[in-house]
């Protein structure tokens, strides 16, 4: 009867150091006097809008981004632009058929020219 209990303790023993033997191994190492900080995303220099460029955007992200733009006023910014040239200022859409004071009003805060 001692025999089977002195078996148990040594199997006790054993399944313990292999259990910490296995979670030694298995858990990553830290390197000391390492720094866990997070990874900092680089920012190019050049500054991003959220504002729409009147000179460079297509027909189909004019009628997306701006409200009251439906596929034939857009088509139509495009269509002067080309012919007119571009834009100066953002208040020369209105020479555009079918802009209005309105849509303007609306999409000011929208847009840009560069």
């Amino acid at each position: 009867m001692r025999t089977g209990y002195f078996y148990s303790l040594v199997f006790a023993l054993l399944t313990s150091t292999s259990v910490a033997a296995v979670a030694a191994v298995a858990a990553p190492t830290a390197k000391p006097g390492a720094d866990n900080a997070p990874l900092v995303m680089e920012i190019s220099p050049q500054v991003q809008s959220d504002k729409l460029d009147l000179n460079h955007a297509d027909a189909s992200t004019l009628q997306r981004e701006l409200a009251g733009v439906g596929e034939a006023k857009a088509k139509a910014i495009v269509a002067y632009r080309e012919s007119n040239g571009p834009f100066s200022s953002i208040d020369e859409l209105l020479e555009v058929k079918g802009i209005g004071k309105a849509i303007l009003d609306k999409n000011r805060e929208k847009l840009e020219v560069n």
